[in-house]
């Protein structure tokens, strides 16, 4: 009896971005709002009509420095998950966990903890010893997939920037 491969046995690098994943970046930030467009802060339709050099300067300057980073799993192709991370201006000691995204056929093998995990050792190499984040209300798997990450929902509901009926949920944890 032949079963289909596992999941977990993908290998993926897992590894800050570079000024050369630029158009790998684009694809995976299109795939990303295909998959899940109330997920994240713009439209498809928006990030497609933006031109190859906005994403290859957003690329160059979150691939250095302390303020931004973007973290990304690549097998040796076509990019498969992703993890930001930045500073908030309220809070020296918080990184802010933002565009988090795993490609579906990837999903349940371990990247997002290993995105995640990379997000945090970048932020305490940066004297950020706490993470935060925000779930949308609602979605659960999320949800439980980082409380399950050690996040705790910390109970302060804010609205979403961009979809006034929904609401979002912060968890924290240490970086």
């Amino acid at each position: 009896m032949m079963t289909a491969p596992s999941r977990r046995r993908q290998q993926a690098e897992i590894r800050r971005v570079r000024p050369a994943d630029a158009a790998r970046m684009r694809a995976l930030r299109l795939e990303m709002l295909a998959d899940a467009p109330l997920a994240f802060l713009e439209t498809l339709a928006d990030a497609a009509a933006r031109p190859h050099a906005e994403y290859a300067a957003r690329v160059a300057y979150t691939s250095q420095g302390s303020d931004t980073a973007q973290f990304i799993a690549d097998p040796g192709g076509r990019l498969v998950g992703h993890a930001g991370g930045t500073v908030t201006p309220s809070e020296p000691g918080l990184t802010v966990i933002y565009a988090v995204y795993i490609t579906p056929a990837w999903r349940g093998g371990g990247l997002l903890g290993e995105l995640v995990d990379a997000v945090a050792a970048w932020s305490r190499a940066c004297g950020r010893p706490e993470l935060m984040m925000e779930v949308v209300v609602g979605n659960d798997r999320a949800y439980r997939a980082y409380q399950r990450l050690g996040f705790v929902d910390t109970g302060v509901r804010v609205p979403h920037p961009t979809i006034p009926a929904l609401t979002e949920l912060r968890m924290r944890r240490p970086a």
